[in-house]
């Protein structure tokens, strides 16, 4: 029997939850072609929300495609283009033909290079010569809109860890070149998201960055307890297994409502199920996942200085004026300007968000291991 539960990849159908709100207003985006830039923590279901939304969209709209682009292996222009370039042409040419047609068409300073593998279902790969497409990528650039022009499309270029371009060589420069050609299109919308929001919101909330107010900014919370817990006892009930309404609780507190976590922990538990899944199978199976992880936490906290130490301690602890004398005196942190550069670099490196000046663990998982086995807070 396959797991109900589905973390670590794109969730969909049944294994998808919540997002209700979310997902009606990205839908509207996507069909009214308005640029939307999601921005949460990792792992909280972006990519599974746009995936749900795209489809839905073009069920809505047949005149409507949408390209899914991830930049996760990207790291400089020219990669960029060729990547753009093949899904553009993917999502909206069917035939080999037809793609042929469109780059006999719409490539004039440019002479892509066009592969297919030896089967049919694969992608086109598109190739350009690298000091060609640096000089001129304007084609590159405005080739959705004008394949949507031409052919009475709309398009939705949905572009994840978006936030990579940041580490091309002279950033800014791309960005202002990106920005140029997109705000112009008409039959193009964007939808960029990624993984480290801290990158994101300096992206495009900077008012001094290239892509400050480039679209509307969709904040994701945490999916709410009540979604979860019917999420939980609906999928168990499926799999002819049962769950108590308190192991259900203790699944949603010990994950802290975290999606990918919470689907983690509900399938270890269902594993570990013959009938109905009580609380404590829900510890035994916290503790399975808390040692499964431990030693990528031990290898995350080595890299930490003493000072992100003994303010993460602090934290850990429930402090809440940790820049007073005595708290430092009691933590060790040797001043407030130690806090400070301590907070930013913790959440540079994804370990902590800091929302709206509230900060809090990224990993819930890694909290705990941290207050119960690194610094033995509780037990």
């Amino acid at each position: 029997m396959e797991t109900p539960f589905v973390f670590g990849k794109i969730a969909t159908d049944k294994n998808f939850t919540d997002r209700e709100q979310e997902t009606a207003t990205l839908v509207q985006h996507f069909k009214s072609l308005i640029n939307t830039i999601i921005i949460s923590p990792r792992r909280w279901g972006k990519s599974s929300l746009v995936n749900k939304v795209a489809n839905i969209a073009m069920e809505q709209d047949d005149k409507l495609r949408v390209c899914h682009i991830d930049l996760f292996n990207v790291r400089n222009e020219e990669h960029f283009y060729s990547l753009l370039a093949q899904k553009i042409l993917s999502a909206t040419s069917s035939k080999w033909d037809e793609t042929i047609d469109v780059v006999k068409r719409f490539f004039s300073r440019l002479s892509p290079k066009l592969t297919i593998g030896t089967d049919p279902m694969n992608e086109i790969s598109v190739d350009f010569e690298m000091k060609e497409v640096i000089n001129n990528p304007d084609e590159v650039l405005d080739l959705a809109e004008k394949i949507a022009k031409d052919k009475g499309l709309k398009i939705v270029i949905c572009i994840d860890e978006f936030q990579n371009i940041s580490e091309f060589d002279n950033p800014d420069y791309f960005q202002k070149k990106l920005r140029s050609h997109w705000q112009q299109h008409q039959n193009v919308a964007y939808c960029l998201y990624g993984s480290k929001r801290h990158m994101m919101l300096e992206v495009f909330t900077d008012s001094s960055r290239p892509f400050y107010k480039f679209g509307n900014l969709m904040f994701l919370n945490k999916i709410e307890t009540p979604y979860l817990v019917s999420f939980f006892k609906e999928r168990f009930v499926d799999t002819k297994k049962d769950i108590t309404d308190e192991a259900c609780y203790m699944i949603v507190n010990l994950t802290d409502n975290h999606p990918y976590y919470a689907q983690q922990l509900a399938q270890l538990s269902w594993l570990r199920t013959k009938e109905i899944c009580t609380e404590d199978v829900v510890r035994e199976a916290h503790i399975s996942l808390v040692e499964q992880l431990s030693l990528l936490f031990v290898t995350i906290t080595e890299n930490l200085t003493n000072q992100q130490l003994c303010y993460l301690k602090a934290l850990c602890a429930g402090e809440k004026a940790i820049s007073s004398t005595e708290t430092m005196h009691r933590y060790k942190i040797s001043s407030p300007t130690s806090i400070a550069r301590s907070k930013n670099a913790l959440v540079k490196n994804d370990i902590l968000d800091n929302k709206a000046g509230e900060i809090s663990f990224q990993d819930p998982i890694y909290a705990y291991w941290l207050k119960v086995e690194y610094f033995k807070l509780y037990r």
